[in-house]
């Protein structure tokens, strides 16, 4: 192979060889130029271009380095997320208390037609079993959120989320009050009053029983459009599996499994009419994939005429808690900061 073959395979490398006489200028056998400068545009970049035994090495600045994603715990916003939580909760146990107020009188109107109620027998004791899943898959997912190394941003997720599933759910179970679905739930005499004393001890009642009738402190009926015991369901498979890595693949599958069961069994106990649960399902699962799709996206984390997410009622609520989190959570888990943390297992990749 000649020297002439050899500068033609390099057309970067500005070098004459011997005998060549010209074009150049200057005589034969000049050197190879230590930097390659094309033009001023190329100056601008920033970039430094070299040429070493016949390779081009290109430094790039430390300023061009993509930063790693930055994820704060911002534990006063978490807290503030609780209380907006909270306050929605009372909403909705309000709600509900005037509610019962409002109810139909199931010796006049009975229980709506419903394709799925109608065709099953009714059984009482599986509300009671409904509610024990509904327990047991909430601690499960709390001790998710609890082992998860961002565990404060994930608690914020979730408070705010319920907090708006909760608000919708006091507005459309006090606009439309249906019959009972049920004819042997048991609900509390009517006061025939809606006094804001009543409704406070009414309040304070149902939350000190956490909304559950198992416990006996839910006594009060017309709670249907939509089932909250579905919004929690839902809400705890959707959660352990956006968290939890994905080879736990038992742990999903049984939420998933476990969720099913517990709507089922409250249809079946007819503790709500079918289309409580499809409105509950529905609305659960929207508002969390569009949340997170927000919260996983940079560029929809602005307000523009082309980004029709952020004509959502809750966006700018969304925007002061996610404006620092940078990407999506990764899925790492730890120990809280008061444990061993040698018995920690922790998963590198958000995919693993």
């Amino acid at each position: 192979m000649s020297q002439h073959d050899l500068c033609q395979r390099q057309p970067l490398l500005n070098q004459e060889w011997p005998g060549s006489g010209g074009g150049g200028g200057g005589g034969g056998g000049s050197a190879a130029a230590p930097y390659l400068e094309d033009d001023e545009d190329d100056k601008s970049d920033s970039l430094k271009r070299s040429v070493a035994n016949g390779d081009v090495i290109i430094e790039v600045p430390t300023g061009l380095r993509i930063e790693r994603p930055k994820f704060p715990k911002e534990k006063w916003k978490t807290f503030v997320a609780f209380m907006i939580l909270v306050v929605n909760f009372i909403l909705t146990t309000a709600s509900l208390a005037m509610v019962h107020e409002k109810v139909p009188d199931r010796t006049k109107y009975p229980p709506l037609p419903d394709v799925f109620l109608d065709n099953i027998p009714t059984v009482p004791w599986a509300l009671d079993i409904s509610e024990i899943i509904i327990m047991i898959s909430t601690n499960v997912c709390l001790l998710v959120i609890i082992f998860h190394k961002h565990r404060f941003i994930v608690f914020r997720r979730v408070f705010l989320l319920l907090a708006v599933l909760y608000l919708m759910r006091s507005i459309t179970m006090f606009v439309t009050v249906l019959p009972m679905s049920s004819t042997t739930y048991y609900c509390s005499p009517k006061a025939n009053s809606t006094s804001a004393l009543l409704v406070s001890k009414r309040v304070f009642q149902l939350i000190s029983g956490f909304g559950l009738s198992i416990n006996g402190k839910q006594t009060y009926c017309g709670d249907f459009i939509y089932s909250g015991h579905t919004v929690i369901l839902v809400m705890c498979y959707l959660i352990i599996n956006e968290y939890s890595p994905k080879r736990l693949i038992v742990l999903h599958w049984g939420s998933w499994l476990a969720s099913i069961l517990g709507i089922i069994l409250v249809l079946v106990a007819r503790g709500h009419y079918t289309v409580d649960i499809l409105i509950a399902y529905y609305v659960t699962t929207r508002t969390f994939y569009i949340y997170h799709t927000l919260a996983n996206n940079h560029n929809l984390k602005k307000r523009s005429a082309n980004n029709s997410l952020s004509r959502l009622w809750w966006f700018r609520i969304f925007l002061y808690f996610e404006e620092r989190v940078s990407g999506p959570v990764p899925r790492i888990f730890n120990w809280p900061p008061r444990l061993p943390r040698w018995i920690g297992t922790k998963h590198p990749s958000r995919d693993s």
